[in-house]
């Protein structure tokens, strides 16, 4: 058990903190001085047409790898969704028609809104089929189901095949969020 420490009372000019006030002032007054007379310190990224450039261990939106043959390598082990911290992975199998031994995912979906961007599921794969070596940092959306991203979604990412959600909205209104209007665009 701890000894209790004894507190020592504060002198006036301690508890006035003027003190400190002089010290924060002096500090903010510096970085202005440096900031006006060294403008090349204080540099700008123009966003969108510029991108910060990541480091090489970046771990960007998850990617789903595919064999030669064009299915999918994850063979639903279940190791990556029994190994994630925030359960945002949900992979529902099923057995191979062509190979009734080896089984496939028929669901995979990574929830992004939950993801803590670990990396535990790609060190946990025995295949090699999930990989977080896309360098993509823009995940947005503009619903939450947006953000659970699926097996095709996965697959294609790095060709760029981004599902819209406006285009899935179309083809089941069900699925819409309330009060979702549409564009005046017709379907394909």
């Amino acid at each position: 058990m701890a000894l209790p420490v004894p507190s020592r009372k504060m002198t006036t000019i301690e508890s006035a903190y003027l003190l400190e006030v002089v010290k924060g002032l002096v500090l903010t007054i510096s970085h202005v001085i440096k900031n006006i007379f060294d403008p090349d310190h204080f540099r700008t990224i123009e966003y969108p047409d510029m991108k910060k450039p990541m480091a090489v261990r970046y771990r960007g939106a998850h990617r789903l790898l595919t064999r030669p043959d064009g299915k999918v390598k994850c063979v639903a082990c279940m190791c990556c969704p029994t190994v994630c911290p925030a359960k945002c992975i949900t992979i529902i199998a099923g057995e191979d028609p062509d190979d009734p031994a080896e089984k496939f995912p028929v669901e995979f979906d990574i929830d992004m809104l939950r993801c803590i961007y670990c990396g535990f599921c790609v060190e946990a794969c025995p295949k090699d089929a999930i990989r977080m070596d896309t360098r993509i940092y823009e995940i947005n959306a503009y619903t939450r189901q947006d953000m659970v991203h699926n097996k095709s979604y996965m697959v294609n990412l790095m060709e760029g095949k981004k599902p819209e959600a406006e285009d899935v909205y179309r083809a089941n209104p069900s699925t819409a969020p309330a009060g979702y209007t549409f564009d005046e665009k017709p379907i394909p």
